[in-house]
């Protein structure tokens, strides 16, 4: 039986798992043994890496032997300073012949990954102190949220349809795959979904007589949205596409390559790049700018964060309050002329 997208995925992160934790202590297998039922695949990848990268640094600057022999005493020897200093190591590094680099945000989740593993190892008595819990998350500043107004949105469209800086062999390309990209485009302005929700479409999670489709959330959870008409129309457009094409017969996915296979990750985010650089040059528009665009613009049209939230797939109203409707700058709006400075 053909395993599902999330199935496949969650596969290759085990294996991702698997080969970070080869160079680690045994003991660490216990850490993700333990967070295995309450932590996704993906969140599991991010620790192992954050882990391997800590470990490196103990391994050159702190307990001075290879990753996979530093022992459980040798972390008993580690002071907050130690961690102060990672952190301040990791703001630019080398590791497998690679420099990498981290800011605020970068840092606030290598020390989250640290933490947690601290503190387990403390709370199954494999260590006498946590003193990872010590150290402050470092400062986190608030970004500016960018998204497209209309204007931008529809030239962005206009570029799927006919792109005015292309190449002629760009061009040739974007005509093989037109119906594809503006169904791609439209159902993340229409319906505000993740990149992983929608790479992991397939043609059975779609009910046009309801318009309506079923998506995979974080965590796993299903739930099902709803398009308009507009998202409708280039759906059904690619549909009729994707009925000309070659395709094997048990491939299921919804969206897919000029190879006849499941469109990756990689792909999505490079064609809304490419568009979204026609219809506004100076932004730098990622799937999740899209996402952003349309929880602002369904804010602006409900006033109601809490519906915002549910389409979204939000857990915490807050986090759409923060990252997508501009309800600050709206509320500062509707407030200007209240107070007034000449009484009648």
């Amino acid at each position: 039986m053909k395993m599902s997208y999330y199935q496949t995925r969650d596969l290759k992160n085990m294996k991702k798992i698997g080969g970070y934790l080869s160079e680690l202590p045994e003991y660490c297998f216990d850490f993700f043994t333990g967070i295995e039922n309450n932590t996704s695949t993906l969140t599991r990848v991010n620790y192992a890496m954050d882990l391997h990268v800590f470990f490196d640094y103990l391994e050159k600057f702190v307990v001075k032997k290879p990753k996979a022999e530093i022992t459980l005493d040798d972390l008993e020897e580690i002071q907050a300073r130690n961690i102060e200093n990672y952190l301040s190591y990791i703001s630019y590094y080398e590791i497998n012949d690679k420099m990498e680099k981290n800011g605020e945000r970068g840092k606030a989740r290598k020390l989250a990954s640290v933490r947690s593993f601290f503190k387990y190892l403390f709370n199954h008595d494999l260590l006498s102190k946590d003193v990872a819990s010590k150290i402050q998350t470092p400062k986190l500043h608030n970004k500016e949220i960018i998204r497209l107004e209309q204007d931008e949105v529809q030239r962005m469209l206009e570029a799927v349809q006919s792109p005015t800086t292309f190449t002629s062999k760009q061009r040739a390309y974007n005509k093989n795959t037109q119906e594809r990209d503006n169904a791609i485009v439209t159902l993340f302005l229409g319906t505000g979904i993740r990149i992983s929700e929608l790479v992991g479409l397939n043609v059975e999670d779609f009910d046009f007589t309801q318009n309506a489709f079923k998506v995979t959330r974080k965590g796993g959870n299903q739930a099902i949205l709803y398009f308009s008409g507009e998202v409708d129309e280039a759906l059904k457009a690619w549909l009729n596409k994707r009925a000309t094409l070659k395709l094997d017969p048990n491939e299921n996915a919804m969206f897919v390559s000029l190879q006849n296979k499941r469109i990756c990750v990689r792909a999505v985010e490079n064609l809304v790049k490419k568009f979204a650089k026609e219809g506004s040059p100076l932004k730098k528009i990622s799937p999740h700018k899209l996402r952003s665009t349309f929880g602002t613009n369904l804010y602006r049209e409900t006033r109601d964060i809490y519906i915002v939230a549910d389409v979204l797939g939000h857990k915490d109203v807050n986090t759409t309050k923060k990252h997508y409707a501009a309800i600050n700058e709206d509320m500062r709006k509707a407030v200007a002329g209240k107070v007034k400075i000449h009484q009648s």
